[in-house]
């Protein structure tokens, strides 16, 4: 399957993004992910996806990764992803000195997503 991932620019992510991937499995709702934050340390973090409106639902599958084999995806809404410490206790918002967006994630094959 196809998929089209199109964020636009706001205050989550600050440029548009058109990207198509070749899905390896169907994609399936998370809410964890284990990825590089902002610090470059790997850590354990709580993913929505983003729109206007403000968070969603955040999905993962595994896409072919043209010449790298297979990769994990991770993206969300219309405005991207959001991240937060996974001990966070604070409401998802923009404002937010704890919290990121971006595009999307693309992770290694076995990156630990729940």
């Amino acid at each position: 399957m196809l998929l089209m991932i199109e964020v636009e620019e706001s205050d989550n992510c600050p440029f548009d993004v058109t990207r198509s991937f070749q899905t390896v499995e169907d994609p399936r709702p998370i809410s964890r992910v284990t990825a590089t934050g902002p610090d470059g340390k790997e850590d354990t973090y709580q993913i929505v996806g983003w729109s206007a409106q403000g968070p969603t639902q955040a999905h993962a599958a595994l896409v072919d990764d043209s010449g790298e084999g297979a990769a994990m995806l991770v993206y969300g809404a219309a405005e991207g992803v959001r991240l937060k410490p996974v001990d966070s206790t604070e409401a998802w918002s923009l404002d937010s000195p704890t919290q990121w967006g971006d595009i999307f994630l693309l992770l290694g094959r076995d990156a630990h997503v729940e």
